[in-house]
């Protein structure tokens, strides 16, 4: 049986949000069991030029949603940069998961060809949507969910590769 689009991506990407919000959980309880405030985790960074915890999380949220709407075709919702607490970050994960169960896979599956413009940096970009997917959405989502998982880590949250896997 082939793999189609819809298959690798959008299942792929509720399931790195899902360890994405694991990994908050183990981070929150970690703060709350050490005495940490959890705003201290949530303005954490690995370098002075990277996004603090909030914008790795906010970009893993874009990413995937950004990635599954340009393929379908659609207009994702936007969703203001604005949490600063556990509670808005887990909100923002979730409300991204709910997002994507929403898209209808008749819009993904088939769009391997379907062109793809974004714009970076001034520059447009143009792909195949299968190319998009596969070079450019899912390596730029793992590449935030996987720098969340290391600013935890960073900051002292006993965290594990099962955390970041999950179960299978």
């Amino acid at each position: 049986m082939a793999l189609s689009l819809y298959d690798i991506s959008v299942p792929v990407f509720i399931r790195g949000l899902g360890q994405l919000s694991h990994v908050l959980d183990k981070g929150l309880a970690h703060a709350q069991s050490a005495g940490i405030d959890p705003a201290q985790l949530v303005h954490a960074r690995l370098a002075p030029d990277m996004f603090t915890l909030a914008g790795q999380v906010q970009s893993a949220s874009d990413a995937s949603k950004l990635g599954t709407a340009r393929i379908a075709g659609v207009t994702a919702p936007s969703f203001p940069d604005t949490e600063t607490t556990y509670a808005e970050l887990q909100a923002r994960v979730a409300k991204t998961i709910d997002y994507l169960g929403s898209v209808d896979r008749a819009l993904i599956d088939g769009a391997e060809d379907r062109e793809v413009t974004m714009k970076v940096r001034g520059a447009e970009l143009k792909f195949t949507g299968q190319r998009y997917l596969l070079q450019f959405a899912l390596p730029n989502f793992f590449f935030h969910v996987t720098t969340a998982y290391d600013v935890l880590r960073h900051s002292g949250v006993p965290l594990s590769k099962l955390d970041y896997l999950g179960r299978f």
